[in-house]
């Protein structure tokens, strides 16, 4: 049987269509499609990098001397907190507005630095030779080298955090910092001020050299009697430098009261030079006892000052100059105690006001049966 033969039809063209040969190039060329070799490519991105990197660290280096410039802006304001050793500070600079003498408070200050740290930092101004000029911060310094001597903790009190400025601020501008800061606290007193006036006036540092003008440049953000109260205390100072102990302890009325009549009789000042004269280990009730009698005022008691009447001796039928005092160890701690007519004061570091009114009571009701 033999096979069937498939015919198909097929159309040919009549001419056979041009063909152009390809040709390729004897040298390299780029390829439209953007293709590279893997040596073009390596070098094209090791070039972006490098772009991106220096753009990077132009950024972080603008950002830094942004960063620094800040600091120094911020430093000549005191608004940089540092930790300082405590004997790199000076106290020299400015006269200070604390009289000398006996601090009671400074222990309950030591206190709280001890349980809750320093809430506010001192103010000083860095020096060339690395050292520090005290603007602001005298007790808060005085403490922290206390604690350090009797505790030995270096590691809390050997620094002291301070806000940290520049020198070059005016011996005018840094004693005004220093006043504005002790204006807001209660317990300056006008002596103080007064005294600090006195001082300010006499430093070669400042350009004024009197005092009632300098209680101007000085307390500017006090108000106008208030200055003039510190200008009736800067009479008493200049008069009783030297006589008096506790200069502190004046209360305002007994101050203005003095003032005046240090102006006006010129036989005052002789008789509590002596009244006061060889009279040691006397309190300050005695010497405001003392003045008030050579003022004539005894009884006499303005608001401001809640110290008893000398009366309160003669009905107890003893002298104003009788005294006691003592320490003790109790249950609550180291206690203090000042006897004298009219006044028994006991000193301990705790806050008598977190005790139960009743029980703070009996208490005293019970130590005053035992003494009558």
């Amino acid at each position: 049987m033999s096979k069937k033969r498939r015919m198909f039809d097929i159309d040919m063209p009549d001419e056979s269509p041009e063909v152009t040969p390809e040709t390729f190039p004897a040298e390299k060329v780029s390829d439209d499609r953007g293709r590279r070799g893997p040596m073009a490519t390596a070098i094209a991105e090791t070039a972006v990098s490098a772009r991106e990197r220096a753009d990077i660290e132009a950024q972080i280096r603008a950002e830094n001397d942004a960063l620094a410039h800040e600091h120094v802006r911020l430093k000549k304001l005191g608004l940089v907190v540092e930790l300082i050793p405590i004997d790199h500070v000076e106290t020299d600079k400015l006269v200070r507005d604390r009289i000398k003498g006996p601090d009671m408070e400074l222990a309950e200050l030591k206190a709280s630095i001890a349980e809750l740290g320093l809430s506010n930092p001192i103010r000083v101004e860095a020096r060339e030779d690395g050292r520090y000029e005290l603007i602001q911060g005298y007790r808060r310094l005085a403490a922290f080298t206390e604690l350090l001597a009797e505790t030995g903790d270096a590691d809390r009190y050997s620094q002291i955090p301070a806000a940290v400025s520049v020198e070059g601020d005016a011996i005018e501008d840094l004693y005004r910092k220093m006043v504005d800061e002790n204006l807001v606290r209660k317990d300056i007193s006008f002596a103080e001020m007064a005294r600090l006036a006195l001082d300010y006036a006499a430093d070669p540092q400042t350009a004024e050299n009197d005092p009632d003008r300098a209680v101007k440049a000085l307390f500017k953000s006090a108000s106008y009697s208030k200055r003039s109260y510190i200008r009736s205390f800067i009479t008493v100072m200049r008069k009783l430098q030297g006589v008096i102990a506790y200069p502190a302890a004046l209360p305002r009325s007994l101050g203005l009261s003095l003032a005046a009549a240090l102006e006006e009789d010129e036989t005052l000042l002789p008789r509590i030079k002596a009244k006061l004269a060889d009279w040691e280990n006397r309190s300050e009730l005695d010497e405001l006892g003392a003045l008030r009698e050579a003022l004539g005022a005894a009884g006499s008691i303005g608001d401001d000052d809640p110290k008893p009447r000398p009366k309160a001796a003669k009905q107890a039928g003893v002298t104003s100059k009788a005294k006691t005092s003592f320490q003790f160890d109790s249950a609550a701690g180291a206690a203090k105690c000042t006897a004298s007519a009219g006044r028994l004061e006991i000193r301990l570091d705790k806050d008598f006001s977190t005790v139960d009114r009743r029980t703070l009571e009996a208490a005293v009701r019970e130590m005053l049966d035992r003494i009558r």
